[in-house]
């Protein structure tokens, strides 16, 4: 259909102009359309990147590899776990998958749960955006650094203590996991069998997770266009509201991870800095376009408790450096 919108182009310019200079769609329609657009492109390259992670860990690594070789303990296995992102520098869209595959791999629902977290900021590409930034000045990389650490671990340790870890999943997901720690891996001896089930993989995680990122993408342009900035600008000077209203925005705009240090750089003369940290932390955490790409894989009731401590935790780190600042 692409093709075919080039062509018609090519072949009778004048009369595609002429047509097309009689057509304006409203003013908030093209912002809208602009906004998810924008945030789509952004996202994609990262979730093509994630879900071709997710097809290696699954396909081309034995089985529980990476699972076998991180520390017994539960804490120091968690942990160990959060810096996972280091060596897969995506961003917060392409986790999804990832941990999706991480799943499929050996690992647990609470650690899984806890890379998902922990990856999107710790990881270099986000590091080293965030001190381009904000250098040290006023305690935002640290802060944002610990702080995503702590909140993934201590996420990853309250979901560790569920009785039933599988019913956090989605029933369609579980399944997956279920036949793919039970043979999935029958031919992984077979090169060519496993270029196939990569390919395999690959659709179907694309399948899964696209319409999801479409969705969330839409959903967060129609939210910028139709909730005034103003009223968020305004609490900019509180210590609290200040805090909260840029967790709102942040919840909203749903920015890239490993760019969203340069979008709120412009709020910084604005808003104090514990509000700056709690939308560097919490926006990279969760925001509607995130939610809908790991509804694709988590109950809404998973996905609302994750919400409610991360929204918590971001909302005291942000005070604390407000405070300490």
């Amino acid at each position: 259909m692409v093709l075919a919108v080039f062509l018609l182009r090519a072949l009778s310019p004048a009369f595609v102009n002429e047509q097309l200079s009689d057509f304006s769609l409203p003013d908030r329609v093209q912002d809208t359309l602009t906004l998810a657009i924008s945030v789509i492109i952004e996202s994609v390259p990262f979730v093509f990147l994630g879900i071709l992670l997710s097809a290696v860990v699954q396909v081309w690594l034995p089985h529980g590899v990476l699972a076998r070789h991180l520390p017994r303990n539960p804490i120091l296995r968690r942990a160990s776990i959060s810096l996972l992102g280091m060596f897969f520098p995506v961003c917060e869209c392409g986790n999804v998958p990832l941990a999706r595959g991480f799943m499929v791999g050996g690992f647990t629902v609470s650690e899984s749960i806890t890379f998902l977290l922990a990856a999107p900021i710790l990881n270099p590409i986000t590091i080293i955006t965030t001190h381009q930034a904000f250098g040290w000045d006023g305690h935002i990389l640290v802060a944002r650094l610990l702080g995503g650490f702590l909140i993934a671990n201590v996420v990853g340790w309250l979901f560790s203590k569920h009785p039933d870890p599988q019913s956090l999943l989605t029933s369609r997901f579980a399944v997956a996991c279920a036949v793919g720690s039970t043979g999935g891996r029958e031919h992984a001896h077979d090169r060519e069998s496993r270029f196939s089930r990569t390919t395999e993989i690959f659709i179907r995680e694309t399948s899964v997770i696209m319409p999801a990122l479409f969705i969330g993408s839409a959903v967060a342009a129609l939210t910028q266009v139709f909730v005034p900035r103003s009223v968020l600008l305004a609490l900019g000077s509180n210590p609290v509201w200040s805090v909260l209203a840029m967790m709102a925005l942040a919840f909203i705009v749903a920015v890239c991870s490993n760019v969203d240090a340069f979008f709120v750089l412009s709020f910084g003369s604005t808003f104090l800095p514990g509000g700056i940290v709690a939308f560097l932390v919490f926006g990279a955490l969760v925001d509607v376009k995130m939610l809908a790409l790991m509804r694709t894989t988590f109950t809404s009731r998973t996905l609302l408790q994750i919400t409610v401590v991360v929204g918590l935790m971001s909302a005291a780190l942000g005070l604390l450096v407000n405070y300490v600042a």
